[in-house]
C-alpha cells in the first residue's frame, strides 16, 4: 500500500499538465472499477491511481485559486502567518488566505506581501479583512539554478502582491508569536542571538548573509534549520525527563509506554514552536508514525518503517514531493539505515563509551559519502572538510546547545530571570564554541558542474562493491565501470560553442561558451544585499563548469553591469571591455579579435563616453564562418540608423539579441531588415514595470516573420551551433517542462 501511494505521487514531479478536476474523476471511477477485481495487483492499481488523483487535484486546487486570485484588487480575510523579523524595514509578511467574498478555502493557500503602509505593529496570529492586488510567483529559471516557482508551488505559496487596503478583524497575536517577541528581546545582548532564535524558533531571518554562507559553506547549514536531528533531540529529552520521574515512582506506577507519551508531547511543542514548519512537521510525522509502532510493540524492518513514512507524508501534504528538503530528508534517513546495514562497525566498537569518538566518525563518515547526491545537487559544491566540520560542531550543538535551547525556552515560563539569562549564556557559549571550530574550515570549499554530479553515486556504489565482493569477484566489471566513469567525464559536448541567454529577470546576461571557456555579455542587476550574478549567473556558469575569460560590459546601466564585482571576485583572471572612456579594455567600433576560433568584432560604438547610456552600447557580431551572433545591449533608434548605414552588408546574423529588451525606442524596420535573424531572443521578466516586451515591438517581429523568444516565456534560452546546423531550447518549455513552471495566473493579456 506504501509502494502504491507513493508511486502514485511521483508523476507530480514530470509531467507537463495536470489532468482537469473532470479528467481526475474520471480516473478515479476507474480506480474503483478496478478495485473491483480481487487481486493483489488490481488492489495496488486501485490504490495508485487513487492516490495520483489525490495529488492532482491538490495541484488542480493550487492553480485554480492562483487563477481566481490573481490581477485586481481581490477583497479576502487573511491571518498573519510570519514577520521577516531580520528586515522589519520592508514590511515583508506571509499570509493565510482564509476567505475570499464569504468562500472559506479549505486548502491553505499562503502570498507574501509588501505592507509598505501599515502599523508597525502587526503580528503573527493577527486576522484582517483586506484589498489586495496579487500576482502570481513567476521564478528566474536556469540550469543548475535554484528552482525558486517550484519551492513555491510545494510550500502553496504560488502568490505575492501589495496590500491596499486593511481593516482588522482580531488584534490579539498568536501564543508563539508573544513567545517570540519576549525571547528575542531577552538575547538582545548575546552575540549568537539571531542563531539562538532560529534554534528555537526555525526563523532563520536574523543570521546574517555572512554567517548563513559560513554554516552553508561548511557543510552544518543543518544545524540551524529544525528538522529531524531537533526534533529528535527533542524526543530523546522527553524521554529522558520521564524515565528521571519513573525512577522516583513506585514499581507498580513504572511503564514503558509514559516515556514515548512524554517522547511525543515534548517533540509536538517544539514542532509548534518552531512554527511547524515543512521539515519540521514532515520529522515529527515520521518520529511519531515510530512511537506508535513502538507504543503498540509492533517490529517492524527499518526500510518498511522508512517507506511507510513516505507514504504518510505524501498523503498529509501531496505537494511535498516537489520540496528539495522532503527529498533531503528521505534520503538522509535511506542513508542512515543504508550505512548501519551494509557497512557496520564489529560488534567489538559498540560496546563501550571509549570507542564513542570512533562510533560517530563512523557514523559521519557514512552520511558525508552518501549525502552527496543532494549536496552536490543543491549546492553545486562540496567542502572537503566538512567532515571534520560536522565532527567538531554536531556533538557540540546537539548534546549542549539545542538541551540548553531548550531549557530555556521552559525556564521562561517557569524559572526565574536571572537564571534564565546564564541558561541562554551557557547556551550562547556552547554555540560560540561550535562555531569557533567551524570557521577553520569555511575556505575549503570546491565547486562541482553538473558533469560530475555522476561522481556522487561512488558512495553508494563503493560500499555495494565491497559488501558483495565485486571486486574480488568480477573486477574486470568494477574497472570496465570506473573506466566508462572516466570516459564519460571527459566526454567532449556535441556542439561547436554555444550561447545561452541567461534567465536574470530585467537584464542581461548571455554566456559565449566553447571548450570549457567562456565570454560573458553583461552582468546583471543587482541590488542592496545581492545581485542576480550570485542567484543566477554564477550558479549557472559553475553547474556548466565554465571559466570566464572576459567580461564585455555593454554601457552603465545597472541592469547591465550589476553583477561585475561579484563576477570579478569569482574570475580574477577574466579581462573586461566595456564602451566606457575610463575603460582598461575599451570596446570600439572597429575592434575585432579572435577567440576560441571564433571571430569577434564590435560595430558600435564609434566613440567612447565617461558615462556609456543606452545608444552607447556595445553592439558584438560573433561568427565562426558560418554562423553568427549579433548582441545589441540596449540601443535605440539613432544607434541602430548608424550601424544600417555604416553596416548594411555585415549586420545579417543567424541569431540576435532584441534591442533594449524590446522596447518601443528600438528594433526600427531598416535595422530588422538588415540584421534578418532566424531568430531574436529578447531578456525580460515576466512583471516588470517598464511592461517590456511592448506588444507593439512583438508584433513587429512577426510581421516581419521573424521568430521571437524571451526568457519571460522560456526561462533560460540556449542555441547550440554544429558543423552544418544549429537549434535553439528554451528551459521551461522545452528541455524541463514541468506543470508548476507553467505561466499560471493572469493571461499575457492581463499583464
Amino acid at each position: 500500500m506504501a509502494l502504491a501511494v507513493t508511486a502514485g505521487m511521483f508523476p507530480l514531479l514530470i509531467l507537463p499538465n495536470l489532468p482537469s478536476l473532470s479528467g481526475c474523476l474520471l480516473i478515479a471511477i476507474l480506480a474503483c472499477a478496478i478495485g473491483l477485481i480481487r487481486h493483489k495487483i488490481a488492489c495496488f492499481g486501485t490504490i495508485l491511481l487513487l492516490s495520483f488523483v489525490w495529488a492532482a487535484s491538490q495541484g488542480q486546487h493550487l492553480l485554480m485559486q492562483t487563477d481566481r486570485l490573481s490581477g485586481g484588487n481581490i477583497e479576502m480575510v487573511a491571518s498573519v502567518q510570519s514577520v521577516n523579523l531580520g528586515q522589519p524595514d520592508k514590511h515583508q509578511i506571509v499570509m493565510k488566505i482564509i476567505d475570499v467574498g464569504g468562500n472559506p478555502i479549505l486548502l491553505p493557500v499562503y502570498f507574501r506581501a509588501q505592507w509598505e503602509n501599515a502599523a508597525t505593529d502587526y503580528c503573527a496570529g493577527q486576522v484582517w479583512k483586506i484589498k489586495a492586488n496579487l500576482r502570481p510567483v513567476h521564478a528566474s529559471l536556469n540550469e543548475g539554478g535554484f528552482d525558486s516557482q517550484r519551492w513555491a508551488v510545494a510550500n502553496h505559496w504560488p502568490l505575492q502582491g501589495q496590500i491596499k487596503q486593511w481593516v482588522l478583524l482580531h488584534e490579539r497575536c498568536d501564543l508563539r508569536q508573544r513567545f517570540i517577541t519576549d525571547i528575542n528581546h531577552g538575547l538582545s545582548g548575546l552575540p549568537n542571538r539571531a542563531v539562538l532564535v532560529a534554534l528555537g524558533f526555525g526563523e532563520k531571518g536574523l543570521i546574517s548573509p555572512p554567517d548563513n554562507a559560513l554554516l552553508q559553506k561548511t557543510g552544518v547549514a543543518h544545524l540551524v534549520a529544525i528538522s529531524g536531528l531537533h526534533i529528535g533531540i527533542a524526543a530523546w529529552i522527553g524521554w529522558l525527563l520521564a524515565r528521571g520521574i519513573q525512577y522516583f515512582l513506585p514499581l507498580r506506577f513504572i511503564d514503558y509506554r509514559f516515556p514515548l507519551i512524554i517522547s511525543e508531547i515534548t517533540l509536538l511543542v517544539y514542532t509548534w514552536l518552531a512554527g511547524c514548519n515543512a521539515p519540521a512537521l514532515r520529522a515529527a510525522l515520521a518520529l511519531s508514525l515510530w512511537l506508535v509502532l513502538r507504543f503498540c510493540r509492533v517490529r517492524c524492518h527499518p526500510w518498511q518503517v522508512w517507506l511507510w513514512g513516505i507514504a504518510l507524508l505524501l498523503l498529509m501534504d501531496p505537494l511535498s514531493i516537489l520540496s528539495d528538503s522532503f527529498w533531503l530528508s528521505c534520503l538522509a534517513v535511506a542513508a542512515l539505515i543504508f550505512w548501519f546495514q551494509w557497512a557496520p562497525l564489529p560488534a567489538r566498537f559498540s560496546r563501550h563509551w571509549y570507542w564513542a569518538i570512533l562510533r560517530w566518525a563512523h557514523l559521519q563518515l557514512g552520511m558525508t559519502l552518501l549525502l552527496l547526491p543532494m549536496q552536490i545537487g543543491l549546492f553545486h559544491g562540496l567542502n572537503y572538510s566538512s567532515f571534520m566540520a560536522n565532527m567538531w560542531a554536531v556533538p557540540i550543538v546537539s548534546f549542549f546547545t539545542v538541551p540548553l535551547v531548550l531549557l530555556g525556552l521552559i525556564g521562561h515560563l517557569i524559572f526565574p530571570a536571572v537564571m534564565n539569562s546564564l541558561i541562554w549564556s551557557a547556551a550562547d557559549n556552547t554555540l560560540s564554541l561550535a562555531l569557533w571550530g567551524v570557521r577553520i574550515f569555511a575556505e575549503d570549499w570546491f565547486y562541482f558542474g553538473g558533469s560530475t554530479f555522476g561522481l556522487t553515486l561512488t558512495g553508494w556504489a563503493a560500499v555495494m562493491i565491497w559488501r558483495y565482493g565485486w571486486l574480488r569477484v568480477c573486477p574486470a566489471s568494477v574497472l570496465a565501470l570506473l573506466a566508462a566513469m572516466v570516459v564519460w567525464l571527459n566526454a567532449k559536448t556535441p556542439e561547436r560553442w554555444r550561447v545561452d541567454m541567461i534567465d536574470v529577470g530585467h537584464g542581461l546576461a548571455t554566456l559565449i561558451s566553447k571548450n570549457g571557456k567562456g565570454v560573458l555579455y553583461d552582468t546583471g542587476n543587482r541590488w542592496k544585499g545581492g545581485s542576480v550574478a550570485e542567484t543566477n549567473i554564477l550558479p549557472f556558469i559553475r553547474w556548466r563548469n565554465i571559466e570566464v575569460e572576459q567580461i564585455i560590459i555593454s554601457h552603465g546601466d545597472e541592469d547591465h553591469r550589476g553583477g561585475l564585482e561579484r563576477l570579478s571576485q569569482a574570475f580574477p583572471q577574466a579581462s573586461v571591455r566595456e564602451s566606457s572612456a575610463s575603460a582598461s579594455l575599451p570596446c570600439l567600433g572597429g575592434v575585432a579579435w579572435r577567440w576560441q576560433d571564433l571571430n569577434f568584432s564590435v560595430l558600435w560604438p564609434n566613440k567612447l563616453a565617461d558615462r556609456p547610456s543606452n545608444d552607447d552600447s556595445c553592439v558584438v557580431r560573433i561568427d565562426d564562418g558560418k554562423f553568427s551572433v549579433l548582441l545589441t545591449g540596449d540601443i535605440e533608434a539613432a544607434a541602430e540608423r548608424n550601424l544600417v548605414s555604416r553596416y548594411r552588408q555585415k549586420l545579417q546574423s543567424t541569431l540576435m539579441q532584441v534591442p533594449h529588451h524590446g522596447s518601443n525606442t528600438s528594433s526600427t524596420g531598416p535595422f530588422l531588415r538588415a540584421v534578418n535573424p532566424e531568430m531574436s531572443i529578447a531578456s525580460a521578466s515576466r512583471f516588470n514595470k517598464w511592461h517590456l516586451p511592448a506588444r507593439k515591438i512583438v508584433n513587429r517581429y512577426r510581421d516581419a516573420n521573424l521568430a521571437w523568444r524571451d526568457t519571460a516565456h522560456s526561462g533560460q534560452l540556449t542555441a547550440r551551433f554544429y558543423d552544418d546546423y544549429w537549434s535553439i531550447n528554451g528551459l521551461r518549455e522545452q528541455l524541463f517542462p514541468r506543470w508548476y513552471h507553467r505561466r499560471f495566473g493572469v493571461s499575457d493579456d492581463n499583464e
